[in-house]
């Protein structure tokens, strides 16, 4: 315990000579907390402004093009880049009894605009993620307001569960572990693939998401240069309601085929179906409540097992005493899942206490304790975007 004090102390200490400004802040030169509060957990107006393709939508963005004389050509004069650096130091990770530094756990080069007046871009590079290199994840072209409507069309890698709630804003250490569930050999989840996202925002509030996808992640293509592994795609379609300023009512529903080889050289085809709903209430930016439930059935996740029927989902809790002002703020987070698949079975209660140093830099202290396999893990870490 004296050592964890010490470590925490030490990066206390060094955390305060650390400065810096993500892209976006630097090109409109606005501060951090005009999109995350904290960051990188989005505002409304910071959710308008990724959704507008990086574009503010009450001002007129700067001049951010290269002069060439064509009218026809649009040259970003600086790419934007930005950094994301965060390092833990655990105990007793996954009931292991060690203490370990886990840092760095993420080192990611970010980059994202506008390529035109419509079209805008967006990705990131893990040079780190638990000490492996990851690649790309997110990667994506879009072209915002489609015949003058709110109706944007992205193109390439993304998480499919972003339209629910954002894996990559969580302010958590301990993840939304029911968007990782996968029974058997199934390829799809709910976390990253390749695919359409097509959305349309209503003037009644009303958000209607389309997503057709691979199916089977973001792995590499194959010899034909073909990243589809079978000849079917998965369909997702959400829906979700603004009932008032505080309220938002979801629910979707995932539908596709896997087609499978195991490691015992059996060949079959699965069929899967998951449907959710969930809700967001909130309060003058100092309580947020987040809620998802989600059911899934495998028709054939495995050739010896058939009709796998998985459910689960979430609860967050976060609390900013003074709002966006807040320099601290907590989150209780539950997740909860029960499968015919006996290894996805998981239930976890989460305290998270965080302490922003500067818009950018936070620190965080983080108990997450098992329910199914009694054992808590602790964590102390400190997150920067640069």
């Amino acid at each position: 315990m004296k050592k964890l004090i010490l470590l925490f102390v030490l990066i206390l200490f060094s955390a305060e000579f650390i400065y810096g400004i993500p892209a976006f802040a630097r090109k409109y030169r606005m501060s951090c907390q005009t999109c995350h509060a904290p960051f990188p957990k989005l505002k409304p107006y910071g959710d308008e402004f990724a959704g507008n393709g990086f574009r503010l939508s009450d001002q007129e963005a700067p001049r951010y093009y290269i002069n060439t004389g064509d009218d026809d050509l649009s040259l970003i004069r600086e790419l934007p880049l930005a950094v994301r650096l965060e390092g833990y130091t655990t105990y007793n990770m996954n009931n292991s009894d060690k203490f370990d530094f886990t840092a760095p756990y993420i080192l990611k080069l970010l980059s994202g605009g506008e390529l035109s007046n419509k079209i805008s871009y967006y990705f990131y590079f893990f040079f780190s993620e638990r000490g492996e290199v990851a690649g790309i994840e997110d990667a994506f072209l879009m072209y915002n307001d489609l015949f003058g409507y709110d109706l944007d069309i992205y193109l390439g890698q993304f998480q499919v569960s972003d339209p629910l709630f954002k894996r990559e804003l969580r302010l958590t250490l301990e993840d939304y572990s029911i968007y990782k569930a996968k029974p058997g050999y199934a390829k799809a989840a709910l976390t990253y693939d390749r695919g359409l996202m097509i959305t349309y925002g209503a003037p009644s509030g009303t958000d209607i998401i389309l997503e057709i996808l691979n199916g089977n992640g973001i792995g590499e293509a194959n010899n034909l240069k073909i990243f589809d592994d079978d000849k079917y795609k998965n369909v997702l379609l959400r829906i979700s309601q603004d009932v008032n300023d505080n309220l938002r009512l979801g629910a979707f529903g995932y539908y596709g085929n896997d087609e499978i080889e195991d490691d015992f050289g059996y060949n079959f085809t699965n069929e899967f179906y998951s449907w959710g709903a969930d809700f967001t209430l909130s309060y003058e930016q100092i309580w947020e409540l987040n809620v998802q439930y989600l059911y899934r059935n495998d028709k054939q996740a495995t050739y010896f097992n058939n009709d796998i029927e998985t459910q689960g989902g979430m609860a967050e809790l976060i609390f900013s005493p003074r709002g966006d002002e807040s320099k601290w703020y907590g989150v209780a987070l539950f997740n909860w899942i029960d499968s015919e698949w006996n290894p996805l079975d998981y239930k976890t209660v989460t305290l998270s206490i965080g302490h922003l140093l500067n818009r950018n830099i936070r620190l965080i202290g983080e108990c997450t304790y098992n329910i199914k396999n009694e054992f808590a893990q602790f964590s102390l870490g400190i997150i920067s975007a640069f």
